[in-house]
């Protein structure tokens, strides 16, 4: 055996060195899936394949960044090229940045982030006639992206329809889609879309990115949706070697259009596949997976596999129910506190853990009052600030001149003398002439009465963008400059101290433009050919990490988050918290199907599994809904969990606390 082979255990040891053709590894949770797709490329690598003819492909950019870190280790750094180790959306970027002028949009196409979007779908609700009383911008785009993840486009949306909201959806969908493509826009879906749409059709294309990735790898596959599948499917077609690593009993984003049935059938869309299961968990203890693989086992559309714990704890698994939920958060932060303060518990190694965001309020109200630092997961968004957001529209607009979404965030921000009034004609005059906005305000002017403070305030603006387009086109080593120049240039001190009454918001916010500079130039200097369409795609696609936000598990602060959110994660110690009916399984499944309880009880699953030492797993027995206390239904999980004896003895307990 190769000595860097011999840290593998046997199944692990079985996926690294399956070379050729399709490989399904089963790898359950905490079982080292990770460690298998990287010593996989390294045994690749190691057996002749050249570097940079592997893909590796996974969901996050934290994910596919500790990829890369590992397989560097394994690889030593003398190592020429690498594999191509990217997020599906990063992969179709690369790819359309190449290819996109083909489907007839220009190389320098703008990613469209959620703002940017629904600004996009209020135009197109306008130009439709619609208000937001019969179609909101949000609702919209929901039922575009569900259209787009199953490969649907503006053509076939109206046949799918199913009721007149979705009717007139998909007639803005028409009007939405053209809109963005006029202005050389895409958004995240169409990242995804386009590239299978140009797969389709230009076969050469495809033949040759078929040619360039003869290993491909996929992780998390359980969480692909139909365009990913097609994308992947395309891709090895000519050689099918194609590994995929994932685990469908952790399969939860049947929402946003995962297809679970992707890895169950996985052996029926690549025949004569090997398949190796990963069961050995090296996470948690013995006794929080045997609760974990008790309540899996009731989902029928599964593979069938065992979680095996290496690791014994005492008294690492309670279950707990509390008078209402304002008890549940008392107690529960209570004994947070006590672990914190008292046995110097890392108050990082402490999760919070729920299924809707509702839950975490009275644990807010409590972890406040008791002075414990906590990181509510999923808060404000990075881009969701509005300085950030002109920022970006600034940058978007220096890029693709045709970027009318952007043009109209900054074009009187900060004030410059363009009334909305101005905007307005100048918007009519250049659909009406097929011009650019900002290149037509003489014209303005002379037929729509235009004055010559808003046209001198226009071309001063134009003058503004052209200046800067040049500087950051002929200075890609020194944009961070550039960028610190237009702020100081345009005053947006000024915006933030108009915005902002308090000093100390002014502070945070102007900290906020420093960390924009500051992500731009770290990128410049780590890049070898750096532009601002590179530094852009990073911005849209790695969201918060291209700034060095601080880690989203913050040091010294426990952890609340949703379970969707904790994927990929692990804790010490959990609290999962309000295992009732209607909350864990949520309300919406028990309405839907069987579908849709099975996504519920793997989200159940997950969040067990996210626990390595201890887990206190509650409910509360009453809780307030619209002013009103009533009693709730112990979630069916709780049962399906737990032993007989144990459901015996919760039983008992709690009828002995109703009849004290």
């Amino acid at each position: 055996m190769s000595a860097h082979l011999s840290s593998l255990n046997p199944p692990q040891r079985d996926a690294v060195l399956v070379k050729e053709g399709p490989l399904l590894v089963l790898a359950g949770a905490g079982t080292g899936k990770t460690r298998v797709i990287t010593y996989r490329m390294a045994e690749l690598i190691r057996q002749g394949v050249s570097p940079d003819q592997i893909l590796s492909v996974t969901f996050t950019n934290k994910a596919a960044k500790e990829m890369g870190e590992r397989t560097k280790v394994l690889l030593g750094g003398n190592l020429r090229v690498r594999p191509f180790i990217s997020t599906f959306h990063s992969l179709c970027v690369r790819i359309l940045r190449q290819e996109i002028e083909n489907l007839g949009y220009p190389k320098t196409f703008a990613i469209y982030d959620r703002g940017d979007q629904e600004s996009a779908a209020r135009t197109a609700l306008r130009d439709c006639r619609m208000a937001d009383s019969t179609l909101r911008p949000g609702d919209l785009l929901n039922l575009i992206s569900r259209w787009k993840m199953a490969g649907e486009n503006p053509r076939t949306a109206p046949d799918l329809a199913t009721n007149d909201k979705e009717f007139l959806a998909a007639v803005a969908f028409r009007r939405y889609q053209n809109n963005i493509k006029a202005s050389g826009g895409v958004d995240f879906d169409d990242l995804l879309l386009l590239t299978v749409d140009l797969f389709k059709q230009f076969p050469e294309v495809l033949e040759k990115y078929q040619e360039k990735f003869q290993y491909v790898q996929i992780d998390e596959y359980q969480d692909t949706n139909g365009v990913q599948f097609n994308l992947i499917k395309s891709l090895v077609a000519k050689h099918n070697n194609l590994c995929v690593v994932g685990d469908d009993d952790q399969s939860i984003y049947g929402w946003r259009g995962a297809e679970v049935t992707h890895i169950l059938n996985f052996q029926q869309h690549f025949p004569g596949a090997t398949v190796v299961r990963l069961q050995d968990n090296y996470r948690c203890t013995v006794n929080i997976i045997d609760h974990a693989n008790r309540l899996v086992k009731h989902n029928k559309g599964r593979h069938d596999k065992t979680l095996i714990a290496h690791k014994y704890g005492e008294d690492d698994v309670r279950i707990r129910e509390y008078p209402s939920e304002t008890d549940e958060a008392e107690c529960v932060v209570r004994e947070i506190e006590y672990l914190v303060n008292y046995k110097n518990v890392p108050a990082e190694d402490i999760a919070i853990l729920f299924r809707t965001n509702e839950q975490p309020r009275p644990f807010e109200t409590e972890l406040r009052r008791r002075n414990i630092p906590y990181n509510l997961v999923g808060g404000q968004s990075f881009f969701d600030r509005r300085e950030i957001r002109d920022v970006m529209s600034y940058l978007k607009i220096f890029l693709n001149q045709k970027d009318e979404v952007s043009l109209l965030r900054i074009i009187n921000r900060p004030t410059r003398g363009i009334s909305t009034a101005t905007v307005e004609k100048l918007m009519k005059h250049a659909v009406a002439h097929k011009k650019p906005i900002l290149g037509c305000a003489e014209e303005v002017a002379a037929s729509d009465g235009l004055s010559k403070a808003a046209v001198a305030a226009v071309g001063q603006f134009d003058r503004l963008l052209k200046k800067y387009r040049e500087r950051f086109a002929s200075q890609p080593r020194e944009m961070d400059r550039a960028l610190t120049a237009l702020l100081e240039e345009i005053d947006y001190n000024s915006e933030i101290e108009k915005q902002y009454k308090e000093s100390q918001q002014q502070l945070m916010r102007k900290e906020v433009l420093d960390q924009i500079i500051a992500g731009m130039k770290e990128y410049q200097n780590r890049e070898s050919e750096p532009s601002l369409a590179g530094f852009l795609d990073e911005v849209s696609l790695d969201g918060e990490d291209a700034f060095n936000e601080k880690e989203k598990v913050e040091a010294h602060k426990v952890t609340l988050m949703t379970l969707h959110s904790a994927k990929g994660l692990e804790f010490p110690r959990v609290y999962l918290i309000g295992l009732e009916e209607g909350l864990l399984p949520h309300k919406r499944s028990i309405d839907a199907d069987n579908d849709a309880i099975q996504e519920e009880r793997r989200l159940a699953y997950v969040g067990i599994t996210r626990a390595k030492d201890y887990i206190s797993i509650s409910r509360a027995v009453t809780r307030a809904k619209y002013g009103k206390r009533s009693r709730t239904i112990p979630s069916r999980f709780l049962h399906e969990m737990l032993t007989d004896a144990a459901v015996e003895k919760m039983i008992e307990e709690a009828e002995e606390a109703e009849a004290e």
